[in-house]
């Protein structure tokens, strides 16, 4: 179902090379995608791998010490704003990948008949609320070739071809800022509401 590729966010060349040839890594970054620049997320599963030493496992995230794991989260640098948070969500995500996908990251979205079974496969994942899950159908679709029918249905505004509204549509440097730009509109006009 469709073509692997390497993501071009504006990040290390090795971490990006990581994010297209990892199914699991570029999870982990969709997981760690949240309160912390996204170059910061999307780069930390390559950090997680360096001080692992080796590939990155499922199995092996899965049945990490809590605490010895929270310690590699928070290794100067941190791998993310809340260490102990993170790396607890990282491994809740990866025993469910362990008991319903064989720890196969791919299987996620490889065996979802359709948009709409992908995305809910997508939300049942720890911490991914349907905005996330969206976002993610749409990352898979718009830079993996992961495109099963309905999925930009599914993907919702996320979905739509030259959106600029997430990490799904950042392929280099100018549309990092177009997909900031957004962002700062809707948190703009989200605080004005509240006014």
């Amino acid at each position: 179902m469709g073509k692997w590729s390497v993501l071009s966010l504006p990040i290390d060349p090795a971490a990006n090379e990581l994010l297209g040839r990892s199914p699991l890594a570029l999870l982990i970054g969709m997981v760690l995608d949240q309160q912390i620049p996204l170059e910061k997320a999307f780069s930390s599963p390559y950090v997680l791998q360096q001080r692992l030493g080796h590939p990155l496992d499922a199995r092996e995230l899965a049945g990490y010490d809590p605490e010895a794991l929270t310690a590699i989260f928070a290794e100067t640098p941190a791998l993310h704003r809340f260490p102990k948070a993170m790396a607890g969500r990282v491994q809740q995500v990866c025993r469910l990948l362990v008991d319903r996908y064989d720890g196969d990251a791919a299987r996620l979205w490889s065996e979802a008949k359709d948009g709409k079974e992908l995305l809910k496969r997508v939300s049942d994942l720890p911490g991914f609320g349907r905005q996330k899950a969206q976002i993610f159908v749409a990352l898979l679709g718009k830079q993996y070739g992961v495109q099963p029918s309905g999925w930009r249905e599914a993907a919702g505004d996320y979905g739509v071809e030259g959106s600029w509204r997430s990490v799904a549509d950042i392929v280099d440097e100018a549309s990092l800022v177009k997909v900031r730009s957004y962002k700062q509109q809707m948190k703009a006009a989200a605080k004005a509401g509240k006014a």
